[in-house]
């Protein structure tokens, strides 16, 4: 639950750093947070296997866009969040990466 309300917070400063990115308010960060967090679990592995040539090609490096798309989806269907393109997409699914990252790093680790 706290790793949700972070994202959350998360989305709230992606959008306040970068300019194309829009967010009216702390619960519909919530709410991207949520359509992101199913949008990853349902849609991005089906992206990431339907472009499978294209990313093995790539290196890797067209699950970059894989993100943005999946981002830009989030921001369609989702009231009150919106991105204004696909660069800004981009730059937003890297910036919370590093900011996910960041906050994994310096929670505690759980002995499973």
């Amino acid at each position: 639950m706290i790793r949700f309300l972070l994202n959350g917070v998360l989305v709230m400063l992606c959008a306040y750093l970068l300019p194309g990115v829009h967010v009216e308010h702390y619960g519909y960060a919530l709410l991207a947070a949520l359509v992101l967090s199913g949008a990853n679990l349902i849609i991005r592995p089906l992206l990431i296997l339907l472009t499978l040539p294209v990313t093995l090609i790539t290196f890797g490096i067209f699950l970059l866009v894989i993100n943005a798309v999946v981002i830009m989806i989030v921001s369609a269907v989702s009231p009150g969040f919106s991105v204004d393109g696909f660069w800004w997409a981009l730059l937003f699914s890297l910036l919370l990466s590093v900011f996910n990252s960041m906050i994994k790093d310096l929670s505690p680790k759980q002995n499973d």
